[in-house]
Formats: structure tokens, C-alpha cells, sequence
């Protein structure tokens, strides 16, 4: 911090931050100023200084841009200043994640509740908008095939789980349906931009004064790829039925009074047709390409407790969860 210039004294308020599974999150305060020091888990898997990179460089291009999203103070890519690990500060957001609590007035006005699910969408195409070579992100990933690859991906996914001690392979009604129809129909034309690639509620941290996003978080799984299956993966998480992926999205969820799926393909159009010129006529592909990739993610815990490497129960909720989304990836694809 001394070599970045930043504001010195001792560190104060220091307390870690909840949220996410993946790696380690630390508030504190110093020299008059809050910071959030994010960094691997204490054990570090063998990509996790490479993500930690490139979400840092994410957050400093997004830096001058309208996305909400924690702004990026300072990273230290060099292993050998914390035991190994990647870090890097960012600004402090003050709000609060619907998928694990609904604080007042949110929990008590249905059409506060209602403005929240269409700025997550808005949100979204704030994201889509960027630039991404203007931001100078044009070597961050691999878009030429990104659409035509993502199929044949998941599936090599599912696969790769037969490796798995006690796993029986997969029992996904539909899967070769969805495989196929996602095949044919993938569109043709598309504009690469920023994709978060994790993009659902239980990501987004809310204003606590008010309906807005106040920061798109977690963004390990951002490259440069097609924009609108951030808005895919919403819908296919959106809680607008009494079904399992309903769970994913908590209290805010529970509560109700959200908009409907074409409210907020409707609230990221506005942003999309005057600003990118994306089309949305292909969003039904995209909602099912979504819940197939996230599907087979989902999967993988299941196969993990087949072979006693996850809780048994966790790996049954999630393969439930798994089939109501290729459910809703077949109605995607009939729409």
C-alpha cells in the first residue's frame, strides 16, 4: 500500500466479508479511507492467482464506465507478497445481496421489489454496452467461435464427470433434445462484448436506500464472449414460477412482486437498442443455452457426492434443480 501511494496508519475495522465460496474477502480501514482486500482461499487451487488477475484487470477497465460494479484501487499480481497469493483492493459497496436478506422498504413494497428485478436486467445491459477493445480488453478473451464452441464445451463438462468414482453418468431427461436444438439454431450474427458469465441475483448487491443495483460482484467467470447470455442466465434463474430454481434467487424471490421474464427483456432493450443495436429476437436460445450450461455446472456437486466428495443432500437439490432447468431450457426452445 506504501509503494502505491495509498494513505497510511493503522488498519482499523478490519473483518471479513461473507459472500461466495471460492475466495477470501477482508474489510477494512485505513488512513480515513475503507478498502476490501480480496485474495484466494488459504488453499489455493491451481488458477485461482490467474482468475484473481483478470478479475482485477476487469474492474479497472470498467473504471469511467455507468457499470455498478466495486471500482479497483490497487493489485499486487507478484505471488511472493502474500504467502503465494494474488490480492488486489477495491472500493467498499455498501448494500446488500436479495438472495440471502430483504431489509426495509424492500421486503415491505411489492413495486420496489419490482423496479429491483429490472434494474438487475438494465444492470446487465450497462454491461453488454461497454466496449470492450475502447476499454482496452481486446485480448481478454476468445470470441471469434465463442457460440459455436459452447455446446460441444458443456457437454465435454458432463462427460468429464464419468471420472468420478460411483458416479452412474448422468439422468437428465431432455439432454440430448436440448444438445441438439441448441445446435441448430444457434444464431448466426452476434456482437462480442464483456460477458460476467455468473450473471443472477445471488451476484448482484442492492442499494439498501432504494431499487438500484449497487454493484455487479463476483467476477471470476468474466471474458469477452456474446453479451446477451447474461441476460439468458437471468432469465433462466428468474424466479417467476413456484419450481426449484426459485431457491436460487432467496428471499427476494420468496417476497414477490417481481417482473415478469419479458419485463425484463423489455427493460434491457431499452438500453440495448439505443446504445449496441443488440438483437433480441434469438433471447429464447439464449435462455435455454444458459440453463444448459449452468445444468451441467449444477451437476458436477451431484457426481462430486456420488463419489462421497460432497454432502449427499446438497448433491440431491442441486441434480433437482438441474432437471427443472432443462425443463425450462425445452420451454426456451418451444417459445
Amino acid at each position: 500500500m506504501r509503494g502505491q501511494g495509498l494513505p497510511g496508519g493503522p488498519f482499523e475495522d478490519v473483518r471479513p466479508l461473507a459472500g461466495g465460496t471460492q475466495n477470501t474477502m477482508v474489510r477494512f480501514r485505513r488512513g480515513g479511507r475503507d478498502y476490501v482486500l480480496r485474495r484466494g482461499p488459504s488453499r489455493l487451487r491451481a488458477r485461482t492467482n490467474d482468475v484473481l488477475r483478470r478479475e482485477a484487470r476487469v474492474l479497472a477497465a470498467l473504471d469511467g464506465t455507468d457499470v455498478p460494479a466495486p471500482r479497483l484501487i490497487a493489485a499486487c499480481p507478484d505471488e511472493s507478497v502474500m504467502g503465494g497469493a494474488v490480492f488486489y483492493l477495491m472500493t467498499l459497496v455498501e448494500g446488500f445481496n436479495a438472495s440471502v436478506t430483504l431489509p426495509r422498504p424492500h421486503a415491505g413494497d411489492a413495486s420496489v421489489r419490482h423496479e429491483m428485478g429490472l434494474n438487475a436486467a438494465r444492470a446487465a445491459a450497462a454491461l453488454g454496452a461497454v466496449d470492450h477493445e475502447a476499454v482496452g480488453l481486446g485480448d481478454f478473451g476468445r470470441p471469434a467461435g465463442f457460440l459455436e464452441r459452447q455446446v460441444s464445451r458443456w457437454l465435454s463438462e458432463l462427460d468429464s464427470y464419468g471420472a468420478l468414482d460411483g458416479y452412474p453418468g448422468p439422468d437428465i431427461p431432455g439432454l440430448d433434445d436440448v444438445a441438439r436444438r441448441l445446435e441448430e439454431r444457434r444464431p448466426t450474427r452476434w456482437r462480442p462484448g464483456i460477458l460476467h458469465g455468473d450473471y443472477h441475483l445471488a451476484n448482484l448487491m442492492y442499494s439498501p436506500d432504494g431499487p438500484g443495483v449497487a454493484a455487479i460482484v463476483d467476477w471470476e467467470m468474466c471474458t469477452i464472449g456474446d453479451p446477451l447470455l447474461d441476460l439468458g442466465w437471468l432469465l433462466a434463474t428468474w424466479p417467476d414460477r413456484a419450481d426449484e430454481c426459485a431457491a436460487l434467487a432467496g428471499p427476494l424471490g420468496e417476497a414477490g412482486g417481481l417482473p415478469t421474464a419479458d419485463e425484463l427483456a423489455d427493460a434491457y432493450a431499452e438500453r440495448a437498442d439505443a446504445v449496441t443495436g443488440r438483437d433480441l429476437d434469438s433471447l429464447p436460445w439464449y435462455g435455454a443455452l444458459a440453463c444448459f450450461k449452468l445444468g451441467i455446472l449444477l451437476e458436477g456437486t451431484n457426481a462430486r457426492a456420488f463419489a462421497g466428495k460432497a454432502p449427499r443432500d446438497t448433491g440431491d437439490l442441486l441434480h433437482w434443480i438441474t432437471l427443472d432447468l432443462f425443463r425450462r431450457a425445452q420451454t426456451f426452445l418451444d417459445s
